[in-house]
């Protein structure tokens, strides 16, 4: 595990307050697990680009950020509007520089303007491509959202695939496990790496359909898949976990059972 060449606090994306939240951060996933980190060498030394990174515990940011923060390229990160009303956290978000997200609302272009914003500064921008946490039942990548996908188009910036493994185990998503919520004995290991950067050149000149959007996504989707396999040292299901197939299914069987029912209270 290499500490990157970059001169951290030379660099003027670490500003103050990205040094204050990186004092208090730090001893936290320290405590929590033992970190391997990979894959540096795949970020650009210079220029905005886009980190695209699975998700399957509402702790796995603290551990991207702080790999992507000693990779020397600090992230700014698209997190749920609702975090930056939490006091404190959405002091320190804000003043960081992360960039809210407002779901299902007018404003919810705000935040692809901001990060295309960023990239033409030359920043990292974070994104999570499934939009929330995996349903998937082994916490695989599920299907993709395209806003990864439309800003790497709409700017060329390039997307670095980037996976972890290992928060879960701390706090499991959803409750899954029927265990405690929060697990954080004994100590574990969290590994966060990077791939290559995902190959959207078929992409350049066309015009940014849904087709487009749901295929480039797909490849970035299948890029961090691959870093993930690397990690886990297993493969992928050969399908995809797909949210709403998953809602159209369960929709499908409440409809039959209340058929049932209907039928059979008719008797």
């Amino acid at each position: 595990m290499s500490r990157r060449s970059n001169a951290r606090f030379g660099n003027p994306d670490y500003g103050i307050w990205y040094r204050f939240a990186a004092v208090l951060v730090k001893p936290v996933t320290r405590t929590l697990a033992t970190r391997e980190w990979h894959g540096w060498e795949h970020l650009p030394e210079k220029g905005g680009f886009i980190a695209a990174v699975n998700h399957n515990s509402i702790i796995d940011p603290v551990f991207y950020a702080h790999w992507q923060y000693n990779s020397g390229r600090p992230p700014r990160i698209l997190g749920k509007s609702s975090l930056f009303s939490i006091p404190f956290i959405g002091f320190m978000l804000r003043k960081t520089g992360q960039i809210p997200v407002f779901r299902e609302s007018t404003d919810a272009a705000v935040a692809f303007r901001s990060a295309i914003d960023a990239i033409e500064r030359g920043q990292c921008v974070q994104f999570y491509p499934e939009g929330t946490l995996t349903r998937d039942p082994d916490l695989w990548p599920m299907t993709g959202k395209s806003g990864a996908a439309r800003v790497a188009l709409m700017t060329g910036a390039p997307v670095i695939p980037v996976a972890h493994w290992g928060a879960h185990e701390i706090i499991p998503p959803y409750g899954r496990g029927g265990g405690p919520k929060y697990r954080p004995f004994p100590r574990h290991k969290v590994t966060v790496a990077a791939g290559p950067p995902v190959d959207l050149s078929k992409y350049q000149g066309k015009e940014i359909t849904a087709q487009v959007l749901r295929e480039a996504t797909e490849d970035i989707i299948e890029a961090i898949t691959a870093v993930l396999e690397g990690i886990r040292g297993e493969q992928a299901p050969p399908e995809r976990y797909d949210m709403r197939k998953a809602a159209r299914e369960r929709a499908a069987v409440a409809e039959a059972k209340k058929d049932r029912a209907a039928e059979e209270g008719g008797r």
